[in-house]
């Protein structure tokens, strides 16, 4: 895309990663933008698109650009001159570039996003309303909170203070341990305490233990990231604002498109006040709680049929 203005500097000679499901109208008003969260990429995502699933490319032309930052797009891990912040807004610019580029799309029928790709929609309606006509936001927020926040700067404290860490987020090496340990803090907050409680890292995920489900959920699915791009992410997350710092009520009025919001019950990053407090601001908008014990998991219930089941009926009366 060559080289992009962003929030830090220069992004050079970006690259948008990019994976598309279905077939696209002939009038072009069929398109679900579907961006991508924290830590993955398009490929982690993919079970939710489907005949019969959440989203359904027998009826939809869903397209999924990976995040700047998570190893697929441009990335610290391949770009040795990566800026010290890319924002939201950053993302969201390059996408509808590359949409009007490449498909000629100007107009986006729905954006669906879970975490940073739910805040990622906001983004899209909030930036781009006259583009929008409905975004779904499952476990994610406007402006990130304050409480948001602490937990993203102890994980990326976390990582500074790795032997490893040579400044901004760079690494001489992977900082395997550190990474390890990055995954196990995580795990006190992807899911919640009803979570634990009702014995459900043990009975869905098969673990002999709690420590078997650690180190085999969370340690080693960690230590395979690159601490780099996990760094430039959380920057992302942590500056997260539609309203970029000004009056997020205001921003939030500005949104044309029809707004479902889908967060979890026992969420510990997005809860569920944080979009009761958005929803007077919002013209056309509607609430629904995931009735879950699945705390921030329950926006992406891969091993959970219950919260996908509760979601699938959810976005298809909001697409319908």
């Amino acid at each position: 895309m060559g080289d992009l203005p962003v929030a830090g500097g220069v992004l050079q000679d970006a690259v948008l990663s990019w994976k598309t499901y279905g077939s696209l109208s002939p009038s072009l008003d069929n398109v679900i933008l579907y961006p991508t969260s924290f830590g993955i990429g398009h490929t982690d995502q993919e079970w939710l698109i489907g005949p019969g699933k959440v989203l359904d490319p027998t009826r939809w032309f869903i397209v999924t650009p990976n995040l700047f930052g998570n190893g697929f797009s441009s990335s610290p891990s391949n770009r040795p001159d990566w800026p010290p912040l890319v924002t939201y807004q950053d993302n969201v610019d390059a996408q509808m570039k590359f949409l009007a580029g490449r498909f000629g799309i100007s107009r986006i029928a729905c954006v669906y996003g879970y975490s940073m790709g739910a805040q990622q929609a906001y983004h899209w309606a909030a930036r781009h309303p006259e583009a929008v006509d409905r975004i779904i936001v499952v476990c994610g927020s406007a402006r990130t909170s304050e409480h948001n926040r602490v937990f993203l700067s102890g994980l990326r404290a976390v990582l500074e203070t790795a032997p490893e860490h040579l400044v901004a987020g760079r690494f001489s090496a992977e900082p395997i341990a550190t990474l390890r340990a990055f995954g196990r803090i995580y795990a006190g907050w992807g899911l919640s305490q009803d979570f634990y409680r009702a014995g459900l890292h043990l009975s869905a995920f098969q673990a002999a233990s709690l420590e078997e489900f650690l180190r085999v959920n969370w340690e080693d699915r960690f230590a395979r990231r690159s601490a780099a791009n996990l760094h430039a992410q959380l920057c992302t997350w942590h500056a997260g604002d539609v309203a970029a710092g000004q009056d997020l009520a205001a921003a939030l009025r500005r949104i044309r498109a029809a707004v479902l919001l889908l967060p979890g019950e026992t969420d510990l990053y997005f809860r569920v006040a944080d979009n009761e407090a958005e929803l007077p601001c919002l013209k056309q908008a509607e609430l629904r709680v995931i009735p879950s014990k699945w705390g921030h998991r329950a926006g992406n219930p891969l091993q959970n049929p219950e919260d996908a089941a509760f979601l699938a009926k959810q976005v298809r009366r909001w697409l319908s």
